[in-house]
């Protein structure tokens, strides 16, 4: 078994805004996935660290958190303050330490030989009819293309669990009948015969591989933003991200729609081209 976690950076919102008020105008999808006896030490190692901290603060400052307390989110760990509006585990955290926190989580996977895969959707481009619901529901089925190919490719004996963010009943539900869908009947693709039945839902706090899965989808969210390869929290992840068995093509970077300018960093990424922007 394969535990896939899923999260997102950008937003949902199909709306690029206009000349005079522009909204953001990428969204990325990213699941990442470890085999599942990778799962208790990767647990451990996160969970330890944080409770090492939970203790220290205790003992210091008279603090008193517990794990679920302990959330790490790209945008808190970035934005003092919305750090100090949403997570009062982390404002209280030494700089350093909430480094050592982060990088730790980036340590894991390459200890935990861990595969990345994502899409990036270029909102720009963008058919009118699209709605948040089907910007994120596309997005997944890209993901979930690559996750079974991957599956199939490298481990066809294994199935892969699908494990989100418990974000809304409403889009929870869309994505558990696109599942649904695409299990009975596959897209026009791939049939989905090494993924689970049902994505499980979860909420994030509670849940260190979606934490981790935030923390990388926002670095790929970083790198096509700037149009820079060479975001170096970027540049270590790209070597987990799903190959071919040849080793060099990139199947786990997807770019959509394919009229994007961003289709070529993309390009650039499958190279190890790294550094030069567009």
């Amino acid at each position: 078994m394969y535990f896939f976690y899923f999260d997102e950076s950008g937003s949902r919102d199909p709306s690029t805004g206009t000349p005079t008020n522009p909204k953001d105008h990428l969204y990325v999808l990213l699941a990442v996935g470890m085999y599942e006896h990778q799962w208790r030490p990767f647990e451990s190692s996160i969970s330890n660290l944080k409770l090492r901290f939970i203790n220290s603060l205790k003992r210091d400052y008279g603090n008193d958190f517990d794990l679920a307390d302990c959330e790490v989110k790209s945008n808190w760990v970035r934005i003092p303050e919305t750090r100090r509006q949403k997570s009062p585990f982390l404002d209280a955290l030494t700089v350093t330490n909430m480094k050592n926190l982060t990088d730790m989580f980036f340590q894991q996977v390459i200890e935990r030989n861990m595969v990345i895969v994502a899409t990036v959707i270029d909102k720009r481009y963008l058919y009118h009819h699209i709605t948040h619901e089907t910007l994120h529901t596309k997005a997944y089925e890209f993901v979930l293309e690559r996750i079974q190919n991957y599956m199939y490719e490298h481990h066809r004996k294994h199935q892969a669990l699908i494990v989100m963010d418990d974000t809304s009943k409403q889009l929870n539900r869309a994505v558990a009948m696109k599942h649904a869908f695409f299990q009975r009947a596959g897209n026009k693709n791939v049939k989905f015969k090494n993924i689970v039945e049902y994505p499980f839902f979860t909420r994030s706090e509670l849940s260190n591989g979606v934490q981790l899965a935030d923390l990388l989808a926002y670095n790929v969210y970083r790198a096509f933003k700037d149009t820079n390869l060479d975001y170096p929290y970027f540049t270590n992840i790209l070597p987990n991200f799903y190959r071919g068995i040849d080793g060099e093509t990139l199947h786990g970077l997807k770019v959509w729609p394919d009229n994007s300018p961003l289709v070529a960093l993309r390009e650039r990424a499958e190279k190890n081209d790294v550094g030069l922007g567009i």
